[in-house]
């Protein structure tokens, strides 16, 4: 899966604050990204994050 930084990922589970929009912050065999809800920045695991992930949206892009 092609996931980089400054994408918005949005995951099948929400986070407990209730947002599923997150912003990737680093890219690699971990993923660090941000809950666009209430801001807490998370380090998950690259193969539990992409199992995750409905849909990537990118800048430029609709």
């Amino acid at each position: 899966m092609d996931v980089r930084a400054g994408d918005r990922l949005l995951m099948k589970k929400p986070h407990p604050c209730g947002s599923k929009e997150f912003l990737v912050l680093r890219a690699g065999m971990d993923f660090k990204i941000r809950c666009l809800g209430c801001g807490r920045e998370v380090m998950l695991p690259r193969l539990k994050c992409e199992k995750n992930i409905k849909k990537i949206q990118r800048d430029g892009e609709i």
